[in-house]
């Protein structure tokens, strides 16, 4: 009965972000355009992206060591996701050589994971850093085994953890609070 009522209360926050999205296309396509490249990287198109189990998903949130690890959950379609991506890919390129992996797990139905998603990681340029989880296995337990606020409710969400320390972001992230959350992480190396 947890899981129908999870898994509804996923469905009902990832619709609530599709309707979201349909209205900021509407609004400010010219915006959105230009705050994200359309080049993508030199990558191997032809690599697929890893797709996670539960328990892959689990071992990863909880790594503690000297990493900062920043892991966003988004889906193509989820309007706030797609604004903040640039961010991130910003801080990838920023943050190159230092120890902190930023991380792209894409809850997109199962049916675009050869298609819509590649094409949208390879125009962002975010393949090699983007992982696939399936949604409809994510119940309870998942949510509260690994973070103190998101139960599912709605995307994006962005977690922080650097050993012991973790930061829980639900909703979009600009990139004013993207930085100061990171270097908030980073300053601990310097103590």
């Amino acid at each position: 009965m947890k899981k129908i009522i999870v898994s509804v209360f996923l469905a009902t926050a990832l619709i609530s972000c599709k309707k979201e999205n349909e209205k900021l296309q509407e609004s400010d396509t010219t915006e959105d355009s230009a705050a994200i490249s359309t080049t993508p990287e030199t990558e191997n198109p032809k690599e697929p992206i890893k797709a996670f189990s539960i328990q892959e998903m689990n071992e990863f949130l909880q790594k503690k060591n000297d990493t900062l690890y920043v892991t966003n959950f988004f889906a193509t379609w989820c309007g706030p996701c797609v604004r903040e991506i640039p961010h991130f890919k910003n801080k990838i390129q920023e943050l190159n050589g230092k120890p902190v992996k930023i991380t792209f797990v894409s809850l997109d139905n199962k049916n675009d994971w050869n298609s819509k998603v590649p094409q949208f990681t390879d125009e962002l340029g975010i393949r090699k850093n983007t992982v696939l989880l399936d949604g409809q296995l994510l119940d309870q337990n998942f949510f509260a085994s690994n973070f103190k606020q998101w139960t599912g409710s709605a995307i994006p969400f962005t977690y922080m953890r650097k050993g012991d320390k973790t930061d829980e972001t639900l909703g979009m992230i600009s990139e004013q609070q993207l930085t100061a959350k990171i270097n908030s992480f980073l300053k601990l190396n310097k103590n």
